[in-house]
């Protein structure tokens, strides 16, 4: 995961682009991931962490109608929350994630493990439902990864 940190490092840099996360099922590991990397201070901008659907509604903009519709750990939540931050930072990326970590929570539509990311810059927008497998801070790890994985995917960025 480190070598993709320092890939994004290099890229946002060199584009002039600052990074927003928003974070529920990992609780501010995507943050501390990123500010791990020494100098990240001058490629990430800000950190969420909407734990609480109401904290989504309050913080980034997701509506009460898009989480009763769809329940917090949906692509459209994960999107609505990576739009959402960028209405205080619109000249950055930003990237999501929102998910059932376990061990309890799941259910038989979404069992632990159930996780979604999203990442949006612009008009550009992209959202992964993923099926991770092991315990809540395996989960949670790979839910880490797959974001900033997310992120190099991003047109403006490659």
């Amino acid at each position: 995961m480190q070598n993709d940190i320092s890939k994004l490092s290099v890229r946002l840099l060199f584009k002039g682009i600052k990074l927003i996360t928003v974070e529920s099922c990992t609780g501010g590991a995507l943050g501390k991931a990123i500010t791990d990397s020494s100098g990240s201070s001058s490629w990430y901008e800000a950190g969420y962490i909407t734990y609480s659907d109401h904290a989504k509604s309050l913080l980034v903009n997701v509506t009460s109608q898009t989480l009763d519709k769809y329940g917090a750990v949906s692509p459209e939540v994960a999107d609505a929350m990576a739009r959402g931050a960028l209405a205080n930072f619109p000249k950055c990326i930003s990237v999501s994630a929102t998910g059932v970590a376990g061990p309890d929570g799941g259910t038989k539509n979404k069992p632990v493990g159930t996780v979604c990311i999203a990442c949006s810059y612009g008009e550009q927008m992209k959202v992964r439902k993923l099926y991770l497998e092991g315990n809540r801070e395996q989960i949670r790890q790979d839910t880490v990864a797959e974001a900033i994985k997310l992120v190099l995917t991003m047109d403006i960025l490659k």
